[in-house]
């Protein structure tokens, strides 16, 4: 059992630190941790590990001390977070780390690296003190841990994602901030300097409040699919996922942060069952599916009266071959999709006005739909009635879940 320890002794001439002997006897000695299975071949052998320079990481271990666990707690109240998971990164020299594998490589050893190791130790101490839950795959903070020289320390504060569900109650606010198309956010007399196109958005409605909340540096809004600036979106709402960078706080009340939103916001814009998700939700709301669907209201305008017996052939509506619509051509990529429409009522309001409630396929253009884009969207509403027509509102009543 302790013949490839003694094989490590001589190979280093005793001069190997607890740390790094247990490291690599960790497959053939038994032990709780590497610091237990060197005493043990300590006890077995006579020899003193006590005072080694140890030749492989020249007691780095020895810098996983009382002062670099005051830097640790230093910086996590100078920058004042929350956290509940985290993870340790470190940085070692890169010598340490070749004479480390040179030596496994060596007696052919399949072991943890020294750098994992350096790892799990200060994990283990920075749970014993804050009793915190080290996460290899989604963590709140991370702690750099530099140990080349004398230990430095910086902590990476990862995204919070926020889900939800949006209202938008008045027509003129668009979903994301736009920049100034004339100065391009910069900031110019055209948009009194505020490098905004429009004043207020659904995002910033939500962002600028959760920001203050959060000490945060930064908001995205992710929402599934976009209506336009003049369109409202009605029903239980648009799902999206807010994520704040950098949040230096995180424990949130999202109830009454709900309450909050929607009392300071009221008549403009509503936000719903407000809960923490994970990263790739930002992704998953955004990509479609054949399942999903969107179920709109459209009041439809004629420039001459219709007649009213062809309305029965918008319900037979079907398979839609739309090319990418002029007004957005500039920012979408011109091709032609291929979309349905699953279910479509209609209502005469007057000779040349009708409302239609439709229910399609996510990423069909409605608009379109109903004047034919200059014969871009096939087949079209004012087609079928041959008379010229256009969406003169359009509310979005359902948004499916994804």
């Amino acid at each position: 059992m302790y013949g490839l320890a003694r094989e490590i002794l001589d190979e280093t001439d005793g001069k190997i630190c607890r740390h790094c002997l247990g490291r690599k006897l960790s497959k053939t000695i038994e032990g709780s941790n590497n610091i237990e299975r060197a005493e043990k071949v300590s006890e077995e052998l006579g020899i003193d590990l006590n005072d080694a320079d140890c030749a492989i990481c020249g007691n780095l271990f020895d810098k996983i001390n009382d002062d670099l666990f005051a830097k640790i707690d230093d910086k996590i109240n100078q920058l004042g977070i929350e956290f509940e998971t985290f993870l340790v990164g470190s940085q070692i020299d890169k010598d340490i780390q070749k004479r480390d594998e040179e030596l496994s490589e060596k007696f052919d050893l399949d072991v943890e690296t020294i750098k994992k190791e350096v790892n799990r130790v200060i994990g283990l101490k920075i749970w014993e003190i804050y009793g915190k839950e080290a996460e290899f795959e989604r963590q709140d903070i991370v702690f750099n841990v530099d140990l080349r020289k004398s230990p430095r320390v910086k902590i990476q504060i990862n995204p919070l994602y926020i889900e939800g569900k949006y209202n938008k109650f008045k027509r003129g606010i668009p979903q994301t901030k736009w920049p100034c198309t004339k100065c391009k956010g910069r900031g110019c007399e055209e948009c009194n300097f505020t490098g905004k196109q429009y004043p207020e958005s659904v995002e910033e409605l939500i962002s600028e409040h959760v920001l203050k909340l959060t000490r945060g540096r930064e908001a995205k809004f992710h929402g599934a699919g976009r209506e336009d600036i003049d369109v409202l979106m009605l029903g239980s709402g648009r799902p999206f996922v807010l994520e704040i960078k950098e949040p230096r706080l995180r424990n949130l009340d999202y109830d009454k942060l709900e309450e909050c939103l929607n009392r300071i916001n009221e008549g403009k814009t509503a936000y719903h069952n407000l809960h923490p998700c994970e990263r790739p939700r930002k992704a998953e709301i955004k990509q479609s599916s054949p399942d999903t669907y969107k179920v709109y209201n459209a009041i439809v305008k004629c420039d001459e009266a219709f007649d009213s017996e062809k309305l029965v052939e918008l319900t037979k509506l079907n398979e839609i071959h739309q090319q990418t619509p002029l007004r957005v051509l500039r920012r979408r990529t011109d091709m032609i999709r291929i979309k349905h429409v699953l279910d479509l009522s209609y209502e005469i309001i007057d000779e040349v006005t009708f409302s239609m409630r439709i229910k399609t396929e996510g990423g069909l253009y409605i608009k379109e739909l109903i004047s034919g884009d200059e014969g871009r969207s096939n087949p079209n509403v004012s087609e079928i009635l041959g008379v010229n027509a256009i969406c003169e509102q359009l509310d979005v009543i359902e948004v499916s879940e994804k």
